[in-house]
């Protein structure tokens, strides 16, 4: 049963407390249609409501319209409150904030990327924090980003290596270069191995794929990747 997050339905029109009441239904469509809805028009009163949905709905696909709905509503209105989500105690409000704002792509949001963020316990934030500072990192500061991103080589399993190697991969080789070469001579295997991997990301964008990128790291391992 989806948790239900309570809100407040005090000042809002008649409407926009059905479509509240309507996100935390049982019926994944119905969710969906509500977040479609209040997407379709974006009512500034229904706008805590869709971030608090965001941290509770299980359902990738209404994650996903949520976060769409998000980006209708005017950035000064949505970044802000998206802002403090990044110090809930709760992984998945941090995760789905971060992902929304790389959508938005307001650059503002930038000095909120922190290193707790990039580097967070929880995998899912730090990979959607990895996508959000690659989408929003200012001009000039790839290669730092590039450095930071690198402190994370050998994270994980193979879905969130992946996730890395892609986020390195979209800051371009000038930036990863270096971090790139020093990685791939760490003493650490698994530091290698998935340097490696991201390097042949770099040069074949097609190899890009979970098994391509496992494929790539074997050969490291075995000796064949030279």
């Amino acid at each position: 049963m989806p948790e239900v997050v309570p809100i407040s339905t005090a000042r809002t029109k008649p409407l926009d407390a059905q479509l509240i009441v309507a996100l935390a239904a049982g019926e994944e469509s119905t969710r969906l249609k509500a977040a479609l809805a209040i997407g379709s028009n974006p009512e500034p009163g229904l706008l805590d409501a869709l971030v608090a949905r965001c941290a509770v709905e299980p359902d990738f696909y209404v994650r996903d319209m949520l976060t769409w709905a998000l980006t209708r509503f005017p950035s000064q209105l949505t970044v802000p409150r998206l802002l403090a989500e990044l110090r809930s105690e709760r992984a998945q409000a941090r995760s789905q904030a971060l992902h929304t704002l790389s959508k938005i792509k307001d650059a503002g949001a930038w000095p909120a990327i922190t290193q707790s963020l990039l580097r967070d316990a929880d995998d899912e934030v730090a990979r959607s924090a990895w996508r959000a500072a690659v989408a929003l990192v200012p001009k000039g500061q790839e290669a730092a980003l590039a450095e930071e991103l690198a402190m994370q080589f050998g994270r994980g399993d193979p879905e969130v290596q992946l996730s890395l190697s892609r986020a390195l991969v979209a800051l371009g080789e000038e930036a990863i270069g270096p971090v790139l070469r020093k990685a791939m001579s760490s003493l650490v295997p698994t530091v290698q191995a998935h340097a490696r991997a991201t390097e042949r990301l770099l040069r074949e964008p097609e190899a890009g794929s979970e098994p391509a990128l496992n494929a790539a790291k074997r050969r490291f391992v075995l000796g064949k990747d030279r």
